[in-house]
């Protein structure tokens, strides 16, 4: 038997077929056909292995909303749609900062968890009355796998599926910062292109804190066994100008973390600082920078006690002329030091999870030691003035060089000198269109010489200071032992 005979019999068994089932469905009674069908999806059932599980991309009585999890499967599939599936759907996902590729309808693609082979369809169902509340096509992702593997599939896998897809499409989001005004947040996309191996410190720092980081990213078993919540607090501490902000910007570029920057003084009182720390999401960082020039947050509570005191004697006194100081503080933050504590290692803490803590700070012997303790800020992070290495760092950023005649007059001045990251980062700025790296180590050369000599004259003309506050002081003393003569 031939080719085309073996296609020609296929093709009358197929139309026979159908003829045989178009007279069971005008012929046979709609009850018969029930109970027909019902008995052979058993025995298919019976026969056939495998179990389906259908995940629809709608979800909720009217088919409003977008199922989570459909979305985490679409975004885990992504990447084996682009090895396996024939037919790809392009487009840029919402709040994402990269293409996404999917597989088409009624696309195929297979996975392996554990050994176990399993298969993911994607479908569409179009609707022949759609209206305002029910969608012409719904899509779906169908799930088969063995049943013997049920409990696998129906626990641990999907787990997995859920929690990976999950994480990939927030590594792939964009970025948002946001800022509290009128007690709510609002944000732009945080586009800074600050990295770990852009910023100018220590490279054996450098490590430590990447190192530390990525760990915090990938604990959140160790912090459930141990009973913690899933945070971490930072405390950046250095003169002005070493990179804090920059290191803060690595630190959500490296995690794929959002970032909260928080204006303490614009909130007005606990409440509301709890309220805008619950809006906050998972995967973020919250940010409090100059933490020590916030109200009621320093060590100098004493202080502004004795100076409340005075204020009321003064009022005591006169109580028509009400201070100007007085009436302006009555605007101000009243956050207290134990509201904010409460909310970085209190009840409050656990609610969101996996969020890093961050406060800045140019004055840490400012700050109440309860603020910056173990547990509260678990690591201090000091950004000094430029060392060697970390002008190597700038250097191989800014001029493309990584050695030259003038580095080692640059090492022996910047052991001498002191100029923050981002004054040196200022010398460094091409001088010329012929982009001669020679010209720009020059100016960094004076520069440090320059700040070599005003610290000179400022230790000479504090000696001096302190040379005549001395003597002062000495003739004070034979003043007094003269009059008790």
């Amino acid at each position: 038997m031939g080719a085309k005979d073996m296609f020609a019999n296929l093709g009358s068994i197929i139309a026979s077929l159908m003829f045989v089932w178009a007279m069971f469905q005008q012929y046979v009674p709609y009850q018969l056909q029930h109970n027909i069908e019902k008995y052979c999806q058993i025995l298919v059932r019976f026969v056939y292995p495998y179990i389906q599980i259908r995940f629809d991309e709608l979800s909720g009585d009217y088919d409003f909303f977008r199922s989570e999890a459909y979305t985490a499967i679409q975004t885990y599939l992504s990447s084996r749609s682009c090895t396996q599936a024939k037919k790809l759907k392009a487009d840029i996902a919402k709040n994402s900062q990269s293409l996404a590729l999917r597989m088409d309808d009624h696309e195929e693609v297979a996975d392996e968890f554990q050994g176990l082979k399993l298969w993911w369809a994607s479908g569409k169902e179009v609707s022949n009355t759609p209206s305002w509340w029910t969608p012409e096509e719904k899509r779906y992702y169908r799930l088969t796998c063995h049943k013997r593997h049920r409990e696998l599939i129906l626990g641990p896998y999907l787990n997995h599926v859920i929690k990976e897809g999950k994480a990939i499409e927030a590594r792939n989001r964009q970025r948002k910062l946001y800022t509290n005004s009128d007690s709510k947040w609002s944000h732009v996309v945080l586009k800074h292109p600050a990295t770990f191996q852009t910023l100018a410190m220590d490279p054996e720092k450098k490590k430590e804190i990447v190192e530390d980081l990525i760990a915090f990213s990938k604990a959140e078993e160790f912090y459930e066994r141990v009973g913690r919540a899933w945070k971490r607090g930072y405390l950046l501490y250095g003169p002005p100008g070493t990179g804090k902000s920059s290191m803060i910007a690595a630190m959500a570029n490296l995690l794929g973390y959002d970032l909260y920057d928080l204006e303490l003084t614009s909130v007005k009182n606990n409440t509301e600082l709890r309220k805008l720390l619950m809006e906050v999401s998972s995967k973020a960082i919250i940010l409090i920078e100059d933490i020590d020039c916030s109200l009621d947050l320093t060590g100098q509570r004493k202080k502004k006690k004795k100076k409340k005191e005075k204020d009321e004697a003064k009022e005591k006194k006169d109580p028509k002329q009400k201070p100007e100081k007085e009436e302006k503080e009555t605007e101000e933050s009243k956050v207290t030091l134990s509201g904010l504590l409460n909310f970085i290692d209190g009840l409050w803490s656990a609610c969101g999870g996996e969020r890093l803590i961050v406060f800045t700070t140019n004055y840490v012997e400012q700050l109440d030691p309860a603020l910056i303790r173990s547990g509260r800020m678990d690591k201090h992070i000091e950004l000094s003035y430029c060392r060697f290495e970390a002008f190597k760092g700038l250097a191989k950023n800014y001029l493309q060089i990584e050695s030259h005649p003038l580095f080692g007059r640059i090492r022996e001045l910047l052991d001498e000198a002191n100029l923050s990251p981002a004054d040196v980062a200022e010398h460094l700025m091409p001088k010329r269109a012929s982009g001669d790296p020679t010209v720009s180590l020059e100016s960094l050369i004076q520069g440090l010489e320059k700040a070599k000599e005003d610290a000179r004259l400022k230790a000479e003309e504090e000696a001096k200071k302190n040379d005549q506050a001395a003597k002062e002081e000495a003739k004070d003393q034979e003043k007094e032992v003269t009059t008790e003569e």
